[in-house]
């Protein structure tokens, strides 16, 4: 495997708590899944220059299209009026689809910390030299996408996910991307080793399971490996100007339920 061929998710936090990164290679067997501070996500993409690199955060406040008469006149929303205002349309396409994301602010300073880690790690790609991926648009040689991973798996399901901190949530979630083809143990093998003492003494050998994190910086990853092996696989909502959502699918449902 050359440098080049490795896909990257980044799942952003702030604080004490470090972000999650994935990598994988062409084959979506993993090359590295664990935890790295801001300079080691970094490092690690300078690493591999001409990789795929797929955040699970906004890329920047929101520019306030959603406001604007001639956005909400082509939506088919009133154009004076003030539903959905306070979304970027990306956040739009998926809320009236029955997705739940974030609200991102019109200002970086009133935004959680969370995003504000990932205005700053967009802002250290860049410098890099990596570029948004536009559908459509010749691809940039470093490519950067901007994913959601709840939003993947309820476009990879079908319908919304269950909640990602449960047991179920997570198996859910391990099994949509064991069945997409990525090297991970089948979830289905770790409900077969659970016996009644598992259950009673509350000790359950879930080694072959993944956590929350690590799942949503995998679904991230196997999308930017869908824009570069499989671009008629994905889609993107959104609009470049204040951000594009990338999606792995071809389309979307009008509505998850």
């Amino acid at each position: 495997m050359s440098i080049n061929d490795i896909y990257l998710g980044i799942d952003p936090t702030a604080g004490r708590r470090p972000a999650t990164l994935a990598a994988l290679d062409d084959d979506l067997r993993i090359v590295h899944l664990g935890p790295l501070d801001a300079d080691g996500v970094v490092a690690f993409v300078e690493a591999h220059p001409g990789a795929v690199v797929a955040v699970d955060a906004p890329q920047s406040p929101n520019r306030g299209l959603m406001r604007r008469a001639d956005v909400r006149r082509r939506l088919g929303l009133p154009p004076r009026g003030h539903t959905f205002g306070q979304w970027k349309l990306c956040e739009y396409e998926l809320r009236r689809r029955n997705l739940r994301i974030y609200g991102t602010p019109s200002e970086a300073s009133t935004a959680p910390s969370w995003m504000r880690a990932g205005f700053a790690l967009y802002k250290r790609l860049t410098q890099l030299g990596f570029g948004f991926f536009r559908q459509g648009d010749p691809p940039p040689a470093k490519t950067l996408v901007e994913v959601h991973p709840h939003a993947c798996f309820a476009i990879l399901l079908g319908h919304r996910p269950l909640l990602k901190a449960n047991l179920e949530g997570r198996l859910q979630r391990q099994m949509v991307l064991y069945l997409e083809g990525l090297d991970l143990r089948n979830p289905v093998h770790t409900l077969e080793e659970l016996t009644r003492q598992h259950l009673l003494s509350g000790s359950l050998p879930l080694d072959g399971l993944h956590n929350h994190d690590e799942l949503d910086a995998l679904v991230a990853a196997f999308t930017a490996y869908l824009v570069h092996q499989k671009p008629s696989r994905v889609c993107q909502v959104g609009d470049a100007r204040e951000g594009l959502i990338t999606l792995p699918a071809a389309g979307l449902k009008d509505r998850y339920d």
